[in-house]
Formats: C-alpha cells, structure tokens, sequence
C-alpha cells in the first residue's frame, strides 16, 4: 500500500473504526478547538452537491494535555452535539466523523498538529484501498463552503491528474460585520492579493494564497512530503510552499470558500491576530511592503543565471551591480553558501534555475522584505503600491 511505511514511521492511531466506502474519493479534514459555531460549517458542507466519489469528513476536536477543564468540558460538549447531529444527517456518499477530543501534546498543540492528526487518519483511510490519488481537503470549523465545494474539487483533480495540490478561491464572511472590523477584513484580502502578486512580479514561480481552510492535496503528495507539519501557526505557508517543490500546486477558482474574520488571539498570526491589533490600533493595514523593494528582488531574479558557476570573487563583483538592499540581505545571510551548494549539484543550468528557487524560497523572500524594510525601504500605502504592481506587471 503506498502509504505503509509513512503509517508506521508515524506510528499513526486508528482513529476511525469503521470501514470507508469503497468508493472513497475525497477526504475533508476539520480540526475543532472550542468552537461554538461548528454545525454552521457541517450545515454547509451537508447542503453541497455531491461528486461522482464519495466523501468523508473527518472533525478533529482537540486540545492540548494541559487545557483548562473549562476548555475540556466545552470539547466533550462540542463531540456530544456532533453525534447528536451526525445521526441526524446520514446521506449516502457523504458520511462526518466526529473524533475525540483527542488530547495534544503541550510542546506541539496547536493547528499544525490538529490538522496533522486529522490528515493523517484521512491517509490511514485512503491507504486502506491503496489509493494514493484520493484528495485530503483542509477546512476550517468556522468557514462557510458553496453548494458546488466538493464536485468542483473534484472536477480540477479530474481534470488536472498531474497537479499534486490546489488552493482554493477564498472570501471572508463580512455579513453583520461592519466600520472598522470590515474596513480591516477588505485591506487585508487587498494586501494578501497585492502580496501574490508581487511574488509573481519578481519571477518567483510557486506564487500562491496559504489559507488553513481553502487548500487540497493528493493523498500520495502528502506521504511524499512527509505530511502536515506540527507548527503552532503558519502550518498552511510551509506545507503549501514545500508542496509545490514535488510538483505543481494549481488554483480551484470554481468555488469559494468563505472563512470567518472573527477577532482572534489564539494563534500567532492569521486573519484573527492581525484583525485584532487592527482594531486595537496595534497593526496598520493601510501600509505595505513597499514595491521597489519587489522590484529590487526581480533585478537580482533576472540576473540569476550569472550565477551558474560563478567563484567567490565572481560573486563579490556581481553584488555589487545589485539594488543595496539586495546586495545586503545576500550578503547578511550568506547566500554564497546556498549558491556553492547549488553548482556543487547542478551540472546543467536548467536544473540550477529550478533549485535555485528551492534555496531563495517564499521563507526567504519574506526574511529579505523584513530585513530591507526599515534601513532601505519603508513601508508605504497599500493602495499606491498595489497601483504601481498593476502598472508595471504585464503578465
């Protein structure tokens, strides 16, 4: 079975007891940490139309060993109302799965780890039939799906048998929302698009939108990348970014997913955070990134060829014809050493061009924009730069 050996390095739990439907096509994984409002969320997914395959949804409610009982209670509420909901709403080709609460590890509670746990039952299944293109689907427990969520899924993986993942189009529930908090939620989807697209600008070829509950992965990706990481926070930036090196990661724009733009200090960062220190005053979404600091990044991209071969004394001269905040940040971070790394195991330049990306990743664009802004640029109006991308990106 392909995914026998990831199952037993991982030593992975049955979680589910039941068999899968034979004809299980497509997984949709939910991790559930106290909250309230989840039947919303399985309301919408009861109400989609349903693929050709069928479709499992796995809720993984969670927390971690040292929660509070509070927390506890609430988890062992939330799994009773489930039940009592799943045995109400048995439809044939979609069956839900209410699991735990499963009990996480204090080091690594969080997110990454839900969802880990979730998506790898959902491997556990599909492994189980040896069907490595099943989909795994991440959701989250407070987002709204359209009544064409699954078929369309389904539909782009048909269609597109070579891609190993997709995002999926997104939009914010802003209904009841209003003033400053939907003023917020509008600038930050403007910053999420402008900062796509600037990725796209600058010749980085895996530009993508990491949202937790708008992507989907093959089940045989997922194994070959080692699964779900275990991060608090910003799980969905680094699997989907990793994602993309073992093949291509396209875009599902069919359908939409509508995540909730709730105020929120449970995690680190994310739409939740970064709207609540906006309406603290903490955080200015009018500001971004400024563009020159992409463009300076699109000069160095352009040249990257010279670097095929290039000695050390090669490599000073050449910085020096690079933008100063270019110049500094490779020079700061000693990318030298990435670039020898490269030459001592690329002898042809089509394979360095395509790894030189896997050593000057997303990571390090965002470390390079943090490390400019300030010394070399500062960050300016989101609608001016989104202006002066649009001008001059000719795609």
């Amino acid at each position: 079975m392909f995914a026998d050996k990831y199952l037993t390095k991982g030593a992975v739990p049955v979680l589910i007891t039941e068999a899968p439907d034979e004809n299980l096509g497509i997984s949709v994984v939910i991790p559930c940490y106290r909250e309230p409002d989840v039947l919303q969320t399985l309301n919408a997914l009861y109400s989609c139309d349903l693929p050709e395959s069928s479709t499992e949804v796995i809720i993984l409610i969670n927390h971690s060993e040292v929660a509070s009982e509070e927390t506890k209670i609430q988890n062992r509420n939330t799994k009773q109302e489930l039940d009592r909901w799943i045995s109400g709403h048995q439809k044939k080709g979609l069956m839900f799965f209410a699991v735990g609460p499963v009990e996480l590890r204090k080091k690594w509670a969080g997110a990454g780890l839900a969802r880990k746990k979730g998506m790898d039952e959902a491997i556990r299944r599909f492994n189980l039939s040896d069907r490595s293109g099943g989909i795994i689907v991440s959701l989250d427990a407070d987002t709204l799906v359209e009544q064409n969520y699954l078929t369309e899924i389904e539909r782009f993986f048909s269609e597109n048998p070579l891609h190993v993942g997709a995002t999926i189009a997104f939009s914010h529930q802003t209904e009841g929302v209003e003033n400053r908090h939907l003023e917020g939620i509008l600038f930050y989807e403007k910053y999420m698009a402008y900062y796509k697209m600037a990725l796209e600008f600058t010749g980085y070829p895996w530009p993508m939108f990491t949202v937790g509950s708008a992507f989907a992965v093959t089940a045989g990706a997922y194994v070959k990348r080692g699964g779900m990481n275990r991060r608090q926070a910003g799980e969905d930036f680094y699997f989907l970014q990793n994602l993309a090196q073992f093949g291509r990661v396209g875009e599902i724009a069919g359908t939409t997913v509508h995540p909730s733009a709730r105020l929120s200090d449970r995690v680190p960062f994310g739409t939740g955070p970064v709207l609540q220190k906006w309406m603290s005053g903490q955080e200015d979404l009018t500001k971004t990134y400024n563009f020159e600091a992409f463009a300076d990044l699109k000069l160095f991209f352009d040249r990257k060829d010279r670097l095929f071969r290039i000695s050390e004394k090669e490599f000073g001269t050449f910085k020096k014809e690079l933008p100063d905040a270019v110049n500094a940040f490779i020079t700061d971070d000693d990318f030298f050493a990435d670039v020898s790394d490269l030459n001592a195991n690329c002898s042809e330049i089509s394979t360095f061009r395509k790894r030189f990306f896997q050593k000057f990743n997303a990571f390090k664009i965002l470390k390079y924009l943090n490390f400019s802004h300030g010394e070399f640029y500062q960050k300016a109006d989101l609608e001016t730069q989104y202006l002066l991308l649009t001008k001059n990106f000719k795609k």
